[in-house]
């Protein structure tokens, strides 16, 4: 077994041990209202699917040295999962109240693992979405959602493959004309389905918990974010490495809360369309809009570190 296969086996048997020593701990202290209970194992069948997921990007596009793992991926594996649990922690809405539009849930924090992703390739994507996901929301004392985590994984996983081209700009033409065709067909089954139930909107303070209809701001908010992601690529058209990871941020979001959204069809029993329209429109909408705005800013920013340390 060659030693890039080793590394990415070993990061992935390390994240299902987190997930499951976290899950431990946390349905044995957290309140009944917000155990797994039944579908704690359901939940760990799809953690297993995307870890296979990540497992088979990995094999056919192995030969690539984005997937190296060195003592100074792992280190950014701990300092990214660290702060994205943190930062995911403490914009829940329970800490840092981030003003929201109209059932649009803002969380800037999603920005940490498309960042790491595209810097520091998609293991440390990976393992930065997922494990400070997990992290976070069991620092929220809400309960938590595994294959969601595990979303969010693919989330920073996707955002670091823009490694597999030698010329990012040839990519990204491609990359947005399927993120485009993923947020058309989303907008559509909002627009056929407009009464559905926004299932990701909290308002404790309302007792609203995911019970009331999708606002259409929040129904459009993937289209939004999607132009916003349009306007960053085309106007820093000579700053690739801008536009790389915005757009490749973008077709992972699209991808990892797809497959957290789709999970629940079977997880929480949901309608195809409930799951679309009521989990992926208002967690991706706003996911683009931040990455839209904050992804540029920390990749500019640390590129003008890089430069002035000479590296």
């Amino acid at each position: 077994m060659n030693r890039r296969l080793l590394s990415v086996i070993v990061t992935l048997v390390v994240v299902l041990v987190i997930f499951l020593a976290i899950a431990s701990i946390v349905e044995a202290t957290i309140s009944s209202d917000f155990k797994l209970g039944a579908t704690f194992v359901l939940r760990f069948v799809f953690v297993a699917v995307g870890l296979l997921i990540a497992f088979g990007v990995y094999y056919f596009s192995r030969d690539n040295k984005m997937w190296e793992v060195g003592t100074r991926q792992v280190v950014y594996m701990a300092i990214g999962a660290a702060l994205y649990a943190i930062f995911s922690f403490l914009f829940n809405g329970t800490v840092f109240v981030v003003p929201s539009v109209s059932q649009v849930a803002l969380r800037p924090a999603i920005a940490i693992p498309m960042f790491f992703g595209y810097t520091f390739g998609p293991v440390v994507g990976f393992f930065t979405g997922a494990v400070g996901n997990m992290f976070g929301d069991a620092l929220t004392g809400f309960g938590l959602s595994p294959q969601w985590s595990i979303g969010n994984g693919l989330i920073g996983l996707v955002s670091g493959l823009v490694f597999l081209f030698q010329d990012k700009k040839k990519s990204l033409n491609t990359v947005l004309i399927v993120s485009g065709v993923l947020a058309a067909i989303a907008l559509a089954l909002f627009a056929l389905n407009p009464a559905t139930q926004n299932k990701v909107y909290v308002n404790a303070a309302a007792n609203v918990f995911g019970d009331q209809p999708i606002s259409i701001i929040a129904g459009i908010s993937v289209i939004v974010g999607f132009l916003l992601v349009l306007i960053v690529r085309f106007a820093f058209g000579k700053r690739i490495d801008l536009g790389a990871a915005v757009t490749w941020a973008m077709l992972g979001n699209f991808i990892g809360l797809g497959f957290a959204a789709i999970s629940d069809i079977w997880i929480n029993g949901y309608p195809p369309a409930v799951a679309i329209v009521g989990e992926f429109l208002p967690s991706a909408g706003p996911n683009l809009i931040f990455a839209a705005i904050l992804v540029p800013i920390l990749v500019a920013a640390y590129a003008a570190v890089q430069q002035q340390s000479g590296r």
